[in-house]
C-alpha cells in the first residue's frame, strides 16, 4: 500500500516546484485529500486543481484541521510572513516537508509548531518527473513520516537521503544548481559550433540533441561510470581526443567545475545564515 494512502497533504505554493509536485501526484498514487494554498494561482494551476479534484484555496481558514503532511513550496523570503497563517494545518503528527532553499530545519522549527521536519532540495527537471532531490530528516521523523516524505518527493523524480544537514549546501551546488551548468554547456557548445562555421540554428540543434542524447545514454547505463562512456567515444589520436586534451588540461573543466561548485556551496551557506 502506498504511503500516501489515506493521507491528507497540503501543498503551500503552486509555483514551479509546487505545481511539479501536484503534477507528480496526479501521475502516481494520489493522497486521500490534497489541499493547495496559493493566493495567486495561474489559470493553468487553477484548472489543473479543478480537473484533479485538488482543493485550491487562497488562504488557510482559521478553523482548518491539521494535515498529515505540509509541503512548503513558497519563496524562502516569504516564510516569516506565511508561517503564522499555516499553524492551523500543523498538529502533533504533521510532517513538514520543506523545499525552501537555504532554510534550515532550525529556521522551520522556530516558526512552525511541528516536531517532524524534512528538508529537501529538488531541481528543475522535476517539472517533467525527472528531477533528483536530496533530503534530510530531523531526528523526530518516524518511519511512517519518512515514507510519506519519500512518496511526495518521488513524485518529482529520484530521491537521495543524506544523514547530515550540513551536506545540503554541497548537494545544492551539485544537483540543485546543476541543470544550469548543463544548459550553459549546451549554450557554449552551440556558440563554439557557430564559431567553427556552422549556421547558428544548426549549431543549436546539434548541441541540444547531443546534450540530451548523452544525458539519456548516461541515465540508461547505470552500470558504467561516466569515464567509461567518455572513453567509448574517444579514439586514440582522433578528433575527440584532441578536444579532450583541451578540456582535461590542468586548467580545464575539472578545476573550473570544482571552483564553481565551491562558490555555489559557499553562497548556499551565506543564504542560510
Amino acid at each position: 500500500m502506498s504511503a500516501l494512502a489515506g493521507a491528507t497533504v497540503a501543498i503551500i505554493g503552486a509555483g514551479k516546484m509546487g505545481f511539479a509536485m501536484l503534477s507528480g501526484l496526479a501521475r502516481g498514487d494520489k493522497p486521500a485529500r490534497v489541499v493547495v494554498v496559493e493566493p495567486k494561482p495561474t489559470p493553468e494551476a487553477a484548472g489543473f486543481c479543478r480537473a484533479q479534484g485538488f482543493e485550491l484555496m487562497s488562504a488557510v481558514d482559521a478553523g482548518a484541521e491539521p494535515v498529515g503532511a505540509l509541503a512548503l513550496a513558497i519563496k524562502p523570503q516569504t516564510l516569516e510572513a506565511a508561517a503564522p497563517e499555516l499553524h492551523p494545518l500543523v498538529g502533533p503528527q504533521t510532517l513538514v516537508l520543506s523545499i525552501l532553499a537555504g532554510k534550515r530545519i532550525a529556521d522551520l522549527s522556530a516558526r512552525l509548531p511541528a516536531q517532524a521536519f524534512v528538508r529537501a532540495m529538488p531541481n528543475t527537471p522535476a517539472a517533467i518527473g525527472r528531477g533528483i532531490t536530496g533530503a534530510f530528516a530531523s531526528a523526530a521523523v518516524n518511519q511512517r513520516q519518512r515514507g510519506l516524505a519519500q512518496a511526495l518527493l518521488a513524485s518529482l523524480g529520484e530521491v537521495e537521503w543524506i544523514d547530515r544537514e550540513e551536506l545540503m549546501d554541497a548537494l545544492t551546488a551539485v544537483s540543485g544548481s546543476g541543470p544550469a551548468y548543463v544548459f550553459l554547456l549546451a549554450e557554449c557548445l552551440a556558440a563554439a559550433g557557430e564559431a567553427a562555421g556552422l549556421p547558428a540554428d544548426l549549431a543549436m540543434r546539434l548541441s541540444r540533441a547531443t546534450v540530451a542524447g548523452a544525458g539519456e545514454l548516461l541515465r540508461r547505463s547505470p552500470e558504467l561510470p561516466p569515464s567509461t562512456l567518455r572513453e567509448n567515444v574517444t579514439s586514440p589520436g582522433g578528433t575527440t581526443a584532441a578536444a579532450l586534451g583541451v578540456l582535461m588540461a590542468e586548467e580545464g573543466m575539472k578545476p573550473l567545475l570544482e571552483r564553481a561548485i565551491a562558490a555555489a556551496a559557499r553562497r548556499a551557506r551565506e543564504l542560510s545564515g
